[in-house]
């Protein structure tokens, strides 16, 4: 039977059933589950002085009788953010698997690392034995959401499991290791200061144990600073062997997004320049659906893409003064821009219970290369027609498919285009990077 919880009882916290309670009790409407157990199942561990409930941390302190409390502001608090999160089930990142699975052993109160945790859960459950629990109410939950509803598997070439989640879900679960892992440094930088600053002659006083249990729960987490262009125009190559890159990109917040943590250095891989640090869940979005090393699925994500936030995506493609002088986009890019957007009268409809619906799935491949554009040419294709009636519905050269994108963009975005031309070639390569085939599936390698 779970606790009932009273307001303002021992100072406002309240026992971690209670909390549990509370927590399972407010989001019971949000749009994201939640898990029960949240702050007394693993991966929550209350000794280690605080537990995750969505995005937000909230402190643990350890009470009279040895009992781990939870201030009852803050539950409450983690609930009001779950509960504005808009989720979209269709909107699906790819979360795994990648290169290797990982080898990491996870003990009560490591870090999050909610990818890895993942992973190794689904890999633990491919065993006979353990596939058979994997409806049982002592399944892991990560920071309270119950990912499990949320998780969905799909096969590539009918032989590679995928594994995707929603993409909000992705951001809070980022949002989270984040604050943990500043959280955790917090006391390190603490210390490092306190001796450097500290005087010789007066000794510096140590609080034991306890004493850092009961700190108060108001601890500050260090704001992210917004992307203010520090990096335009530097190469990748040379960026990415600086020492202390990975520290720097972590301060900054999502140049995309604007509210989650930046986790990568998105780049163009035809010029070589720098875009913008972005969070994992933004850098997923920008990847378009690859296929094959010439070939480009235009899947729903290019509705958001080149729809609803193209001011945003657009600025962004942009930052590379490759992209921006020739008024262009990377090839894949453009590729699915030419299906998505300078085809889309051509693609077909079929009958629908609510209408009608677009025909398949739309593919794009080319021939030739970018350093070459008389030969380069876009093939534009609808695979899995219910009927059986379509294939190829276009082909486009790529200057004429150069040459409609940028009317589109002037028409679109005519401050994204303002800041383009020709007239801003100086300094940049002569010729594009050959774009490199993805042989590793992971997915990572055109852009």
């Amino acid at each position: 039977m779970s606790e009932r919880v009273t307001p303002g009882r021992t100072d406002g916290l309240i026992t971690l059933g209670a909390a549990d309670a509370l927590w399972v009790g407010l989001t019971a409407d949000s749009a994201v589950p939640t898990a029960s157990g949240a702050l007394t199942r693993s991966p929550a561990h209350a000794q280690t002085g605080y537990v995750l409930l969505g995005g937000h941390l909230v402190a643990t302190v350890k009470a009279s009788g040895g009992q781990w409390r939870v201030p009852e502001a803050e539950v409450r608090r983690a609930a009001a953010e779950l509960n504005t999160v808009c989720m979209d089930p269709q909107d699906l990142v790819r979360i795994g698997p990648f290169r290797q699975a990982p080898r990491e052993v996870y003990d009560e109160g490591a870090p999050l690392r909610w990818r890895q945790r993942i992973a190794r859960e689904l890999q633990e459950l491919d065993n006979s034995a353990q596939a058979a629990r994997r409806g049982s109410s002592q399944s892991r939950h990560l920071t309270g959401i119950d990912w499990r509803q949320l998780l969905v598997e799909r096969t590539r070439d009918g032989t590679q499991r995928t594994w995707w989640l929603p993409r909000a879900v992705v951001q809070l679960l980022d949002a989270a290791e984040h604050t943990e892992t500043r959280w955790r440094q917090a006391p390190r930088i603490r210390r490092a200061i306190t001796t450097v600053t500290e005087s010789p002659s007066r000794p510096r006083k140590v609080r034991d144990a306890a004493s850092r249990q009961t700190t108060s729960p108001e601890r500050p987490t260090p704001a992210l600073r917004p992307y203010t262009r520090e990096l335009e125009g530097q190469l990748y190559s040379v960026l990415s062997r600086k020492p202390g890159t990975s520290r720097k990109v972590a301060g900054w917040a999502c140049a995309v997004c604007r509210t989650a943590p930046a986790t990568v250095l998105d780049h163009c891989h035809e010029h070589g320049y720098v875009r913008a640090p972005v969070c994992q869940s933004c850098n997923t979005q920008e990847r378009p659906d690859h296929l094959y090393s010439n070939d480009i699925r235009v899947a729903n994500r290019y509705t958001r893409l080149f729809h609803t936030d193209t001011d945003t995506w657009l600025r962004h493609w942009h930052r590379c003064p490759g992209c921006r002088a020739r008024t262009t986009l990377p090839l894949p890019h453009l590729a699915a821009w030419t299906a998505h957007i300078a085809c889309r009268a051509l693609r077909p409809t079929h009958r629908a219970p609510r209408g009608r619906k677009p025909c398949g799935v739309l593919r794009v491949s080319w021939t030739g290369n970018q350093q070459a554009p008389r030969s380069c040419l876009f093939t534009v294709a609808v695979d899995s027609c219910p009927s059986g009636e379509h294939r190829v519905l276009a082909r486009v050269p790529y200057r004429e498919a150069a040459d409609r994108f940028g009317v589109w963009l002037a028409e679109t975005a005519p401050a994204v285009a303002a800041a383009a031309g020709p007239d801003r070639l100086d300094g940049l390569p002569a010729q594009f990077r050959p774009v490199i085939a993805d042989t590793s599936g992971d997915d990572l390698e055109l852009f």
